[in-house]
């Protein structure tokens, strides 16, 4: 298969980093919305935070991790990094699908829950328990999944481990 050139490398590289820069802050709006939620002082403005939140994750964090994702692979693909030659690209992977997956099958099934019983009850969401569960996992593992973001910039970026040895 022929490699990219530098020309097109950096395209790629660029393009990668646009993607990543959009799902980590885009995770840390959400993180910040969803101190704010607790705090509301009436249902619609609690409607409305749920509501700002479903549409980041929607429109902003699922093409950026998608994004990230494709390009990812591409650059593993198309350049001289592949797909198993260093740890460090192995461990990235892990992360990313294993982020991908939890965001899809919890994080994103807590805020869609969350948003619709803000839509339906508003103020008496904050009574309801399934829509305080919901507020309470989205909180705690967004916050983590914006943390572990951070540490897939920083082990691109230090890249701490070398070569896997077959």
């Amino acid at each position: 298969m022929k490699k990219l050139g530098l020309k097109g490398r950096a395209w790629l590289k660029g393009f990668h980093i646009l993607f990543c820069c959009a799902w980590i802050g885009a995770a840390l709006s959400i993180v910040l919305l969803g101190l704010v939620k607790g705090h509301t002082p009436n249902g619609d403005e609690l409607y409305a935070v749920n509501a700002s939140i479903k549409l980041v994750d929607d429109f902003i964090i699922i093409p950026a991790a998608l994004g990230s994702l494709i390009t990812g692979l591409l650059i593993c693909w198309l350049t001289n990094w592949g797909f198993f030659k260093h740890k460090w690209v192995i461990v990235k992977w892990i992360m990313t699908i294993g982020q991908i997956l939890f965001g899809t099958f919890f994080l994103g099934k807590w805020t869609n829950g969350a948003t619709a019983i803000a839509d339906m009850e508003r103020a008496l969401s904050l009574q309801n328990q399934t829509y305080l569960y919901f507020r309470e996992m989205s909180n705690n593992f967004g916050s983590v999944q914006a943390f572990l973001l951070i540490v897939v910039i920083f082990i691109s970026v230090l890249k701490p481990w070398g070569l896997f040895r077959r």
